[in-house]
């Protein structure tokens, strides 16, 4: 297993890195998964990419492609969105749910936990150990978290692709989960040796996941609320 600061996502300062036009096209990305649990489409991201450069002589495409290149989102062949850290566009094994709003799927269990400080609401995470299936559940209300079972962590693991031609959907999502216990994330590892990682803890855990993705919507004028879900 490796060193716990090999594992850094660095979404945050990825995102902290666009442009003013890319980063509001991000917040726009996000605002809509978070309004409807569901990812826009190609042509909507190209319109508001459009709209969002539209007086600053920046060519649109020029701003999805930082997005991309900064991996802060991954799209498809056909220029679909398949990834908006947290969010996913489909189901996985980390279901995020919220009072009022709609559920959403998060990439992996790190994202997952930093969406109740990305969205300013306390969420409940309904996740699924890999190999066994058994329940993880967590509430989470920004930095304080209630885990059931509360023997659960989560291994963080990657594939040895090179970062530079893989973005995280491919290198890392699927291989950072939640178990039931320490004991079950070693089996797993031990049982995938190709996927190299290291358990965190819940403290651990969480502090990733609002590090993150906690600041991720901060500034926008449209992150959604209880109360307009």
């Amino acid at each position: 297993m490796t060193d716990l600061s090999d594992l850094d996502l660095d979404k945050a300062a990825a995102a902290a890195s666009l442009s003013p036009a890319a980063r509001a096209v991000h917040r726009w990305v996000l605002t809509v998964f978070a309004e409807t649990g569901r990812a826009p489409s190609r042509t909507d991201l190209q319109r508001a990419a459009r709209e969002r450069t539209a007086e600053t002589g920046v060519a649109h495409d020029a701003v999805v492609a930082e997005l991309t290149g900064r991996d802060v989102l991954a799209l498809d062949e056909r220029g679909e969105i398949r990834a908006a850290y947290p969010f996913s566009p489909e189901p996985t094994r980390h279901r995020v749910s919220w009072h009022g709003g709609p559920a959403a799927y998060a990439m992996c269990a790190i994202d997952a936990l930093g969406m109740s400080a990305m969205l300013g609401i306390p969420v409940t995470i309904t996740s699924a150990e890999p190999g066994t299936e058994r329940a993880v559940t967590v509430h989470v209300d920004h930095d304080t978290a209630r885990w059931e079972p509360d023997t659960a962590v989560v291994f963080a693991g990657h594939t040895d692709d090179d970062t530079a031609c893989c973005p995280s959907v491919d290198r890392t999502c699927g291989h950072i989960n939640f178990f039931t216990t320490v004991d079950a994330a070693h089996a797993w590892a031990a049982n995938n040796p190709s996927i190299t990682g290291a358990i965190r803890n819940q403290h651990q855990a969480l502090a990733s996941g609002i590090a993150e993705f906690g600041a991720l919507m901060a500034g926008t004028t449209d992150t959604p609320t209880p109360d307009d879900r």
